[in-house]
């Protein structure tokens, strides 16, 4: 089974967002060939065409429509937990200290 890297999901959503992998790359802080090598190496991995390239710049499939509406929720998940944590050690070190 296929699963997915944080990583690999922040990479494509930016560029999703940007339709350019460009403005992606800057957004992300780093060089844009990686980042292309990147999606390209997830569309391999996954099996689909997540975005359809041409001089006019980038439009999304449909699969990759349902990566970027799935891939904003696995992130914002996994934001939620990491806050949900830190929230909870918090409350756990006020209790011991008090």
């Amino acid at each position: 089974m296929d699963t997915l890297e944080t990583r690999e999901l922040t990479y494509f959503v930016a560029v999703a967002e940007e339709l350019h992998f460009g403005r992606a790359a800057e957004r992300l802080g780093m060089a844009q060939p990686p980042l292309s090598r990147a999606i390209q190496q997830l569309e391999r991995r996954l099996g689909v065409c997540l975005l359809e390239r041409n001089r006019r710049g980038v439009r999304l499939t449909d699969a990759g429509e349902v990566l970027l509406h799935e891939g904003r929720a696995a992130l914002d998940a996994t934001a939620a937990a990491a806050r949900r944590t830190r929230r909870a050690l918090h409350r756990a070190g006020h209790r011991r200290d008090g």
